[in-house]
């Protein structure tokens, strides 16, 4: 009998029922106005999931990391790591919709659609089995597809939806082959099974094993961003409600990174595959091309996208060295956490700025730090940290990262190019980054202040605490990543 433990039952039971039921609501009462009324239950549903996944790690109720079980899913410190920081960024995509979703139609919808694309994040996270996880993904896709195009009239969010859809069902359509080829040679769908099958393989079918490999990094590689998976994101990024930009640059993306620790890293372990070199090759390669691509743009909308793609690439730096280092696995999982601050912070930033003076383009930012300044105070705290300047949060997550790096120096030769890309690449990101920061505070003079968003300012200065606070005293932060861990050795067997 399989058995589902309390944590994600709970999370779903919240979320689920909030989301079926605010579309009801809407229909009872017959009424567009009153938006914000959507919004606090769609922020007090995810507040309360938060608030127990939190109270679940107080109280020690969790289990370290199991990445095997013959459940389909985990209640395991993995899983509720990655819940924390989902639910961060769809918290802050409720609070930055205030204001947004104010002058539009179907707020019920809207609501209820990202709550239910929250719960696949989530579920992807603590999933176990590959039918389960392709579930899951399947349910944070979706509705993503529909809110990318929710501004029905605007023909740029139209063309980002119809190149975001295209590009998800793609990816869908590779990881379904990948499990089918998984199912074939392992006959079962289980992970841990299908991990301990790949350890006892018979080497004819060793080609297929590697295919069904290469299908899982394909398929998850286009949530991550990952060169070449990356060609649909700018244009989506541009063209989605700010807010929706959020939730797909902080949170899906997460996602992405989940499903690729359960089964990508794990099963490059045991089939004992020299992946390592070819995933480090596709981390330079992504916080390259990223990065100088970001320089480029004009838009801040593009610009934070590119910049989300090569911090795809700083991630990656850690799973790539995970088999001989377990700091950078732990670097990996300690920047997924601050990226879901940081770029969700940006992002909301930018739902501020779009809210309040309809402007994207870089030029169009001059003054802004005297026009909107908590909001540029905000903006510039998520670059700089992004940026990995000290004392930020930031920080401390690429000191762990690149230190992974260089620990794996003894086993691989290549180990400390990385750790050397990552710096100079993030010493290149300070460039466009420090261009949004003169335009904001350094050019124009006769700007004068405007009213901001109180919900926009709430995010940013919950934002600031996060990565001000855990960045003098990172910690409690720290022990929380060694935690939620799993343990990885280039000599590991289920």
């Amino acid at each position: 009998m399989i058995e589902i433990s309390s944590t994600p039952i709970v999370i779903i039971a919240i979320l689920g029922a909030v989301g079926i039921i605010l579309p009801v609501i809407n229909v009872i009462r017959k009424e567009t106005g009153s938006n914000s009324f959507y919004a606090v239950i769609a922020f007090a549903a995810l507040i309360i999931s938060i608030a127990y996944v939190g109270y679940q790690f107080i109280n020690e109720n969790i289990l370290p990391s199991a990445l095997f079980s013959e459940d389909v899913i985990v209640d395991d410190a993995f899983g509720g790591f990655f819940a924390i920081a989902m639910l961060i960024v769809a918290i802050f995509t409720t609070v930055g919709s205030f204001n947004y979703m104010r002058k539009q139609n179907y707020p019920a919808i809207y609501y209820s659609l990202i709550l239910l694309s929250t719960i696949g994040m989530v579920l992807v996270a603590y999933s176990t089995d590959l039918i389960m996880l392709f579930v899951a993904w399947e349910l944070m896709s979706i509705p993503t597809y529909a809110l990318v195009g929710f501004i029905k009239k605007n023909p740029q969010s139209n063309e980002a939806a119809l190149k975001y859809f295209l590009f998800g069902a793609l990816s869908s359509a590779i990881i379904v082959y990948g499990i089918s080829i998984t199912y074939g040679i392992t006959g079962s769908t289980n992970i841990g099974e299908v991990i301990q099958g790949y350890s006892t393989l018979d080497p004819g079918l060793l080609p297929l094993a590697l295919l069904s490999v290469g299908m899982f990094i394909a398929g998850f590689g286009f949530k991550m961003g990952l060169v070449p998976f990356h060609q649909w994101l700018p244009d989506t990024y541009e063209g989605s409600p700010p807010t929706i930009t959020t939730l797909l640059a902080a949170g899906t993306k997460k996602a992405g990174f989940a499903a690729t620790i359960r089964i990508v890293v794990l099963g490059m372990v045991v089939l004992n595959l020299d992946w390592t070199l070819a995933l480090g090759i596709l981390a330079i390669m992504t916080m390259t091309i990223g990065n100088v691509a970001a320089i480029m743009q004009k838009s801040l909308s593009r610009m934070l996208a590119y910049s989300s793609i090569a911090h795809a690439g700083y991630i990656l730096i850690g799973l790539a060295v995970s088999p001989y280092s377990s700091l950078g696995l732990q670097g990996s999982l300690y920047q997924i956490l601050n990226h879901a601050v940081m770029k969700g912070m940006a992002f909301i930033a930018v739902t501020g700025i779009i809210t309040t003076l309809a402007v994207t383009n870089l030029d169009k930012l001059k003054g802004l730090g005297r026009r909107m300044p908590i909001t540029a105070l905000g903006l510039t705290i998520s670059l700089l940290a992004l940026a990995g300047v000290p004392p930020l949060a930031g920080f401390w997550s690429k000191i762990m990262l690149f230190g992974g790096a260089l620990d794996a120096g003894s086993a691989l030769w290549w180990a400390p190019w990385l750790a050397i890309a990552g710096v100079l690449n993030s010493a290149l990101s300070l460039a466009y980054y420090g261009w949004i920061i003169r335009r904001m505070y350094f050019e124009g003079e006769t700007e004068k202040r405007v009213s901001e968003p109180k919900s926009i300012i709430a995010v940013m200065i919950f934002s600031i605490i996060f990565l001000v606070g855990f960045g003098v005293y990172p910690d409690p932060i720290i022990k929380f990543v060694e935690f939620a861990t799993p343990v990885i050795s280039s000599g590991f067997m289920p």
